[in-house]
């Protein structure tokens, strides 16, 4: 059975402002978008599809188990990756210095603080998933976390809209929009709909999870925030499926590198073209795991470069140090204090021994809130970004 397609209805639209162009302050009408009912479909990838499917459930599955030890500090890597790829397609990027900074609690921008916002987001919602299904609270929990550092956003935060949205065009109006999502008040009786097909254990796995996300770009039922909590609820599915419990693939580097053709994969899923889109998501989940289980590889051999380059002698706070930083690569002084078990005195002369040996970076030199970094673990991540980029596009031809 073919996927349906999104209808279109025409309803009278009422100028709240008197801002914009004089199209914006006569505009009586506007086309919404209604998404179907999906919660009681089914869906059977077949052919290529199917076959794209497959490589990419055996893709997740060896990224998922193939390292052993160093699995628990590449589940942070790589959710943090996925977090600030998610981020920078909504063109918030702050850098890695200054997200470092974020995560260390020292003083950080904005955007830093957006960035780590986005990772606790993702974080509590993949969490929640590894109990059960996705629910509305676990949505809004993780929207609430998402929009913490957005000032403005305080009074949508944690909610779905009640006002009509759109993407692009007029800051005023729908007017000359690429899409506009349904009413507000279909919000509600839709992501119950939705949240009913994400809980179900009779689909494909993958192909569940991007349809669940492509419906979920569709309804857009918050505000603010729909892109990342979106990406994220791909992640959650695959962690409530099983298909993942420790890792999250970093999908959203693939989307990043072509936001285009990202955005034309969503517009057809709206069209009823769910093969293309679950197509989509699955050369995705391959590319990215094959590039992440590159850098896990790498990470794999840091702590002994790390030796080599800083030759800490046996049971110092520099070994210590050195012997935890794949699962600590931002430090603060209570952190490495932590670690080192020693006096602070003597945490602080191994943090600068391991930054004068070029394993560490210092990333903020306020005094109350000094914050290192392991400058291999930082670069890695913009490497594994910049792979997943190239992989993609190399099967684009």
């Amino acid at each position: 059975m073919p996927w349906p397609a999104h209808r279109i209805e025409k309803l009278p639209w009422q100028p709240r402002h008197r801002q914009g162009s004089r199209a914006d302050r006569t505009l009586e009408q506007i086309a919404v978008t209604i998404p179907p009912r999906i919660a009681d479909l089914d869906y059977d990838p077949t052919g290529k599809v199917a076959r794209a499917h497959e490589d990419a459930v055996i893709a997740v599955a060896r990224l998922e188990a193939g390292h052993g030890q160093y699995l628990a500090p590449l589940g942070d890597f790589l959710l943090r990756s996925e977090s600030v790829a998610s981020s920078k397609i909504e063109h918030i990027d702050a850098g890695w210095r200054a997200f470092g900074k974020a995560i260390g609690g020292a003083k950080a921008s904005d955007e830093a603080r957006s960035q780590l916002a986005a990772v606790q987001a993702l974080t509590a919602l993949v969490t929640a998933a590894g109990g059960g299904a996705t629910t509305v609270d676990d949505l809004l929990t993780a929207h609430r976390l998402l929009m913490k550092p957005a000032y403005y956003a305080a009074r949508d935060s944690g909610r779905f809209r009640d006002v009509q949205n759109w993407i692009g065009g007029s800051d005023y109006t729908p007017i000359d929009s690429m899409y506009v999502p349904p009413p507000p008040e279909f919000v509600a009786g839709l992501m119950d709909d939705l949240l009913t097909f994400a809980s179900r254990r009779n689909l494909p796995v993958l192909a569940q999870a991007a349809i669940a996300h492509a419906q979920f770009e569709s309804i857009h039922p918050f505000v603010d925030g729909n892109g990342r909590i979106g990406r994220a609820l791909i992640s959650a599915i695959l962690r409530y499926r099983g298909l993942t419990s420790r890792v999250t693939v970093p999908m959203a580097s693939v989307m990043l590198a072509n936001t285009a053709r990202y955005f034309d994969q969503l517009t057809g899923y709206r069209a009823g073209a769910a093969d293309e889109f679950v197509e989509y998501v699955a050369h995705a989940a391959v590319h990215s795991s094959v590039a992440a289980m590159d850098s896990a590889r790498v990470l794999a051999e840091l702590p002994q470069r790390w030796r080599e380059i800083a030759r800490p002698r046996s049971g110092s706070s520099d070994e210590t140090l050195l012997a935890n930083l794949l699962d600590n690569p931002i430090l603060n002084i209570d952190i490495a204090h932590r670690l080192t078990g020693t006096t602070e005195a003597s945490t602080y002369r191994a943090l600068d021994r391991l930054t004068e040996a070029g394993v560490l970076d210092v990333l903020s030199e306020s005094k109350r809130n000094r914050v290192w970094a392991a400058t291999d673990i930082l670069a890695e991540l913009d490497a594994l970004s910049a792979a997943i980029g190239r992989r993609s596009a190399e099967a684009m031809g």
